[in-house]
């Protein structure tokens, strides 16, 4: 302790922590050698077809490699079932128009289950606009529930 009496020895949290978000941007020009996405303007974006400069690894596809999504989709009951396809492209749909601009929102996985399918995301915010697309489209039930970190969302929707 100090003469003060406060304790200089104590474990403070971050209130939200990602292990996947950089604490600086990364240099320009930088392109993900795996997905191509490279850095403009400060931000990932869609490689354009000329561009060949070599660089790091995009956060998505560190997510990807690592298997630790940022958001988790699990969707229950007989709705599911008997509509995979159309939910499975929905989701596909809803990926495809987002990362048109912003390349790190992406679909890690999807699997199915005989009681329920899982989606995994590589941003939370894909995986709340997949749950809202769902509700919107099918009605039925929507939870969202984010850690205390903040750092990964979960959606359950059932119907």
């Amino acid at each position: 302790m100090t003469p003060t009496g406060d304790r200089r020895d104590r474990l403070i949290r971050e209130s939200r922590h990602d292990t996947y978000k950089s604490k600086r941007k990364p240099s320009e020009p930088t392109a993900c050698p795996e997905c191509g996405a490279v850095v403009r303007e400060g931000r990932w974006q869609r490689r354009p077809e000329s561009w060949s400069v070599p660089g790091d690894r995009c956060p998505a596809c560190q997510r990807i490699d690592d298997q630790y999504p940022a958001g988790i989709l699990t969707l229950t009951g007989q709705f599911q079932q008997d509509h995979r396809d159309e939910i499975i492209g929905l989701a596909r749909n809803i990926e495809a128009k987002e990362s048109q601009d912003r390349p790190l929102k992406r679909i890690m996985a999807i699997d199915n289950a005989p009681d329920s399918m899982v989606i995994t995301t590589t941003d939370l915010h894909l995986v709340r606009e997949i749950g809202d697309a769902l509700f919107h489209a099918y009605a039925g039930e929507l939870d969202y529930t984010y850690t205390k970190e903040g750092s990964l969302l979960r959606v359950n929707w059932k119907r």
